[in-house]
């Protein structure tokens, strides 16, 4: 396992170890006594699976009460997995990070409290996309930043992409920092 401190303070990309043969692969995708060891002592408290058909979006959601951090991986297929910093302190407050999350390059991508989290499918296969949370889900607590905002500017990969009713409603990223 190799853990790589991404240019946002507390992002993390962790690199597991495939074990491949002429049968397939294994990969141990979680284990709380290796990820202690690299310094990743995190309590998670739910797991979460998500499949989307090609060509969807999802995002940009966050929880703040009580905030959420995940750790985020891609069981079948690929996404483009998207976290923003909506840290008001934070250096890089604003940023978006970007990275390729699927079953063959076997990358997790851990996501602090205090980001924005969305994703696209890349290619023409669903994606299932497992991540556990350190906070339960609170829908009432759950709110977004609209995805294709101009100010936030993220290369999405894809065009035309399907998006949920709710996911078109969300707020800019200026409402955000507004608190609206």
């Amino acid at each position: 396992m190799q853990v790589t401190p991404l240019d946002a303070e507390g992002l993390l990309l962790i690199e597991l170890e495939i074990y491949r043969d002429s049968r397939g692969f294994f990969v141990e995708r979680y284990n709380r006594k290796r990820f202690r060891a690299h310094g990743l002592e995190f309590d998670f408290v739910q797991d979460n699976h998500s499949r989307s058909a090609p060509g969807v979006l999802r995002g940009l959601h966050y929880q703040y009460d009580p905030p959420q951090g995940k750790l985020v991986g891609v069981t079948r297929g690929a996404v483009w997995d998207v976290a923003v910093d909506i840290r008001p302190d934070s250096k890089t407050f604003k940023q978006s990070f970007v990275i390729e999350l699927s079953d063959a390059n076997g990358r997790l991508l851990w996501i602090p409290e205090g980001f924005a989290h969305g994703f696209c499918v890349l290619g023409d296969e669903p994606a299932d996309v497992l991540y556990k949370v350190t906070a339960p889900y609170n829908p009432k607590r759950e709110k977004g930043i609209f995805w294709a905002d101009k100010d936030l500017a993220i290369e999405w990969p894809i065009k035309n992409p399907i998006v949920s009713e709710r996911d078109m409603q969300l707020p800019s990223f200026n409402e955000y920092c507004k608190g609206e």
